[in-house]
């Protein structure tokens, strides 16, 4: 298990709040928030206005007659134009403008003539949620902070949709407590005077994908250094990952530039053929003032690691508790290295890639183009042509697309290429969710799917959004962790306008079969030297995978035997244990089992943080 630091608590990294309207009802109810180690921001009247946990330096704010803002987390941004802002304001719709336009990872609020305005981030990495509280409407970073106000426990449904694997857009960005409603990221959350009315105003868009990898290039380099430089610009000593892949890699030699001094940090992997280490010293030898720290592969942790003991989860299940204890485990080791702050390079795979389901527009609008490219994937990916000619002939709508999946959950997974170039993964249910499970996953995915819109009509720029979205959902609750183990994290490629600046370029140049990541490439061209840059893959680590299984079968099979979901009818308990003591099993291979043990592992967590 990973032991904390010394330094391990709240602190930086680990903001979370409650916002309250400037009313004496809302006092009245802020008064049940403020528990034993929170801290209070208040209106011009005294009343509480954030009541919460969060470190001086990750908060900014300003009063200026009718109006205050303040800014939580990450964001190059001091209090005097904050109050400048502040004092414009006429119109909380203003704000739109004044999000799009700051760097860094953080939440926004707004107050204004009495009304509120909350919101997060457009990655999904900060979000925001609200529920009335004694009639009072309540708007938190974190759904479980409200669904203690309210006493509530959460709704099976949302548990055996869970379940799913994986879980669709816009499913998985449902709170999983009833009368606790998720705000979705693109939109901010308005309170208004009275403080019990609440709605949703969209501030944010994708941009259209209209630039050209040569346009695009420099403004994706612009803001992802200035995603780095919002972490750096303080000194002192940060660390990075440096895996030997393009996207670390990248924020290494970014970093290199600002005035902090910098650790990289490089785990290799225990296969023979991975060659992260190779190119981990390449860069190195391009780096002579960073300290380079190579860790023992074999120490490193293995996945299914410590799922026994992790408390340390928000308020959803993450399979992210898969590789918890190895995201952890170097950070006390960068914490006696004096790093204030880790950087990862989380992320790049979303921003600077995209999703094949762009040809299935791009085949009607650049057809002899497309083809010529589809002719690249199905060689690389060895697609079959019928397959091929399928998928790209199948234009269901969003909604009609997971209904009619809501009926196939017992189905085999279709094949890549399906996925590949429609809506992506269909959801699936495996041999030991029951009956009753299934029936409230099927109820909850045809309700779904009567109002489901994409997120973008091109399943693209869709299936784009859904990644990033889906990856920050994980990232929230590493970086929770991360904090609690002493030394914050933060992923630059997941802040909002270096996605925008990403998004921008056309897909047609940002994914090809010819190229790898040729957008990153592009953009660090002059930042990251050349023999950095020619590496054309990167290392999986399915040998990590597999030994974890079979070095942690007895905490898996101690895990069903007192299962949660077992004793609230969603699983098969004598099903799951038997699985445990077969790890060889092919079909465990394809982490089909995620989903069922973040549920479970989130249960049993959520059980004994209540105790405690």
């Amino acid at each position: 298990m990973t032991e904390l630091h010394e330094s391990a608590g709240t602190g930086p990294g680990d903001a979370h709040f409650a916002v309250f309207t400037d009313r004496e009802d809302a006092a009245a109810v802020a008064r049940s928030f403020a528990l034993p180690g929170t801290r209070t921001l208040q209106h011009t009247s005294g009343r509480p206005w954030l009541v919460g946990q969060w470190d001086d330096q990750e908060l900014v704010s300003a009063h200026t007659g009718r109006a205050a803002l303040a800014v939580i987390g990450c964001c190059p941004v001091d209090a005097a134009e904050l109050e400048r802002h502040a004092g414009r304001l006429r119109d909380l719709a203003e704000l739109d403008a004044l999000a799009r336009s700051l760097p860094g990872s953080f939440h926004l609020v707004a107050a204004l003539d009495g009304r509120l305005r909350v919101q997060g981030t457009a990655s999904g990495l900060r979000l925001v949620f609200h529920a009335a509280v004694d009639g009072v409407q309540v708007a938190a970073t974190r759904a479980d902070v409200l669904a203690e106000a309210l006493g509530t426990a959460p709704d099976e449904q949302q548990l055996a949709v869970r379940l799913l694997w994986p879980v669709p857009y816009p499913l998985f960005e449902a709170s999983l407590w009833r009368d606790v409603t998720a705000v979705p990221p693109h939109d901010a959350l308005i309170v208004g005077a009275d403080g019990r009315s609440a709605r949703h105003s969209r501030w944010w868009t994708p941009p259209e994908p209209v630039r050209t990898l040569a346009d695009g290039a420099p403004l994706v380099r612009e803001a992802l250094s200035e995603a780095v430089g919002a972490r750096t610009r303080h000194g002192g000593v940060v660390s990075c990952d440096l895996s030997g892949g393009l996207d670390s890699t990248s924020i290494c030699f970014l970093a290199d530039r600002s005035p902090a001094r910098v650790v990289a940090s490089t785990w290799p992997g225990r296969d023979p053929a991975d060659t992260d280490l190779y190119w981990a010293e390449q860069a190195a030898k391009h780096l002579p003032d960073v300290q380079h720290v190579v860790w023992d592969a074999d120490a490193s942790p293995l996945v299914y690691d410590d799922l026994l003991s992790i408390d340390d989860l928000l308020d959803e299940p993450t399979i992210g508790v898969m590789d918890r204890s190895r995201v952890l485990h170097h950070l006390p080791g960068m914490a006696e290295r004096g790093s204030r702050l880790h950087l990862t390079g989380i992320g790049g795979d979303h921003v600077a890639w995209c999703s094949e389901a762009y040809y299935h527009r791009l085949v009607r609008t650049r057809p002899l183009f497309a083809l010529r490219q589809l002719r690249g994937f199905r060689a690389l990916w060895q697609w079959p042509l019928g397959g091929t000619v399928r998928a790209l002939a199948d234009s269901r709508p969003y909604g009609k697309w997971l209904a009619d999946h809501s009926g196939r959950l017992r189905d085999p997974v279709p094949a890549t290429v399906t996925t590949s170039l429609g809506w992506g993964m269909p959801p699936r249910l495996f041999d030991w969710v029951t009956p009753d499970a299934e029936r409230l996953a099927q109820r909850a995915l045809r309700e779904a799917a009567a109002t489901a819109t994409p997120l973008h009509p091109d399943r693209g720029l869709h299936t784009d959004l859904e990644q990033i979205r889906s990856c920050t959902r994980i990232i929230r609750q590493w970086d929770r962790m991360a904090a609690r183990a002493g030394v914050p994290m933060a992923s630059p490629f997941l802040d909002d306008r270096v996605i925008e600046a990403s998004l921008a370029v056309r897909p047609s140049e940002r994914v090809s079969p010819w190229q790898y990541k040729p957008l990153l490439t592009a953009a660090m061209r002059g930042v990251v030297p050349e023999v950095c840059l020619r590496r054309t893959n990167k290392a999986a680590a399915s040998m990590d995978a597999a030994d974890g299984l079979r070095r942690h079968r007895a905490d898996l099979l101690a895990m069903w035997e007192d299962s949660r979901l077992e004793q609230l009818g969603l699983v098969d308990g004598k099903a799951l244990r038997g699985l445990a003591q077969r790890p060889a099993t092919p079909a465990l291979r394809d982490a089909i089992l995620y989903s069922t043990i973040a549920t479970e592992v989130w249960l049993r967590g959520l059980s004994r943080t209540r105790t405690r």
